[in-house]
């Protein structure tokens, strides 16, 4: 097997390491050439150790200043040709328009194009609502990706969306999300007790359900003394630091927990109550993987992971009522009962969204590069 140049383009060490590490192993321990377009951080240093090459890349992750972005295209139409990969890939929303606005525009010295295969890890908010952001997203969409060589989704709902606005053409392919790593999200059985443990896993903004479930807490812990409800991630919106704290002790903030496994051992129940954008999400796959009982909103991707009643519960996305409804369900099942849900949960991410189903997907287009 010949051996490749390949480029990654992403905004954030942690989503590499965290999602794509399997897949940058084994395309360095096979030889392969690696380069990363990646914001300076300390953490670049894991994968310098394994062989990769950093390319240092100033990216505005949740900004929207247009002056930046033309920076950033800019600077992937230098730095590209200069590394003259095989093969791009790119995740989230900037590498993926302004990595293929670049590839678009520039050819190889042989007069061909490069080949981009971006990933469509989830929309966030972005089209939730169908207003100005929405409709320059879409435009972007349609003068990039579109083009593009190749777009895997995660979730059927973000392909439908794109295909009827136009954002891309037969060029898609589909994952099973970002996959799970069964090794380090191995199973572990249940806590024993008579507590009952929810956690929350995910950025604290409104987009994620977080109001949504800090109410849903405070009402089932009035009625439910043995119900306890956990948040794990960094308050992405700074008014919820008041508003969590508001709840005094109907939720325990536990803030970033860089091992998010530790936390997962010690609950019964993973909550996602997203209001949409969300891919495949890794926190539920986590969790299922671990033996967790599931609750997640009715979104695209969220229905791809939960089978509604056998491995946890689905509830109508930003209706408190909904939700608990569903966490008492979970409050009412027999310790066998949440037992067989978590093995339920445990047995479907084996069989549908082993990490190394995703590697083998890349690795195939690694080949015909």
């Amino acid at each position: 097997m010949s051996t490749k140049r390949i480029l990654f383009l992403a905004q954030h060490y942690i989503t590499l390491y965290c999602f794509r590490r399997e897949l940058i192993e084994r395309l360095c321990k096979e030889g392969h050439e690696v380069y990363l377009s990646l914001p300076v951080s300390e953490d670049n240093k894991y994968f310098e150790d394994i062989g990769c090459k950093i390319v240092p890349t100033e990216i505005d992750r949740r900004g929207v200043n247009p002056l930046n972005d033309i920076k950033l295209i800019r600077f992937y139409k230098k730095m590209i040709p200069e590394i003259n990969p095989d093969i791009v890939f790119s995740y989230t929303i900037k590498p993926n328009v302004y990595g293929t606005i670049a590839t678009n525009r520039i050819k190889k010295k042989d007069g061909t194009r490069y080949i981009q295969v971006c990933n469509i890890t989830g929309t966030g908010g972005t089209f939730i609502n169908d207003d100005l952001v929405a409709k320059i997203c879409r435009m972007l969409y349609r003068c990039s990706v579109r083009k593009c060589y190749k777009v895997f989704f995660q979730n059927k709902g973000d392909r439908d969306m794109f295909i009827k606005n136009r954002m891309i053409k037969d060029n898609w392919d589909m994952l099973p999300g970002s996959g799970v790593n069964l090794e380090q999200f191995n199973f572990s059985p249940l806590p024993e007790g008579n507590d009952i443990n929810f956690i929350f896993i995910g950025r604290v903004m409104k987009v994620k359900g977080i109001d949504e479930y800090l109410e849903a807490a405070k009402r089932v812990r009035e009625k439910y003394k043995n119900a306890f409800f956990d948040i794990a991630g960094f308050i992405e919106e700074g008014e919820y630091k008041e508003k969590v704290e508001s709840y005094g002790d109907a939720v325990i903030p536990l803030g970033f927990i860089k091992d998010i496994t530790s936390e997962i051992k010690k609950c019964h129940c993973t909550i996602l109550p997203s209001h949409g954008g969300e891919g495949v999400p890794n926190v539920l796959l986590e969790s299922a993987a671990m033996g967790r009982i599931c609750i997640g909103s009715k979104i695209p991707g969220t229905e791809d992971v939960i089978e509604d009643g056998k491995n946890g519960y689905l509830f109508e996305a930003g209706n408190v009522d909904s939700l608990v409804s569903a966490i008492e369900k979970v409050l009412k099942l027999s310790s066998e009962e949440k037992k067989e849900m978590g093995m339920a949960g445990r047995f479907k991410v084996e069989r549908e969204f082993n990490r190394e189903i995703v590697v083998q997907k890349y690795m195939d287009e690694v080949d015909k590069a």
